[in-house]
């Protein structure tokens, strides 16, 4: 289970740290795993503020009709 979840971001963070180091560096893992918690960051903090976020968005929209 946790490896259905830990996969796509591990794959994503393979991606964005090709940009930054070459695969074949002997830092690519560890460049790997900052980018992949960044990630998990990121996704956990969507997660937990979701709806402060989808009513930010809702008032925006609502604002820009108005106008």
């Amino acid at each position: 289970m946790v490896n259905l979840l830990l996969r796509p971001i591990m794959f994503f963070a393979a991606i964005i740290a090709g940009w930054f180091v070459a695969t074949d560096a002997v830092n690519f893992g560890v460049i790997q795993m900052v980018v992949a918690l960044f990630l998990i960051t990121v996704v956990v903090a969507v997660a937990a503020f979701w709806e402060t976020i989808s009513d930010w968005f809702e008032s925006k929209g609502k604002s820009s009709k108005t106008e």
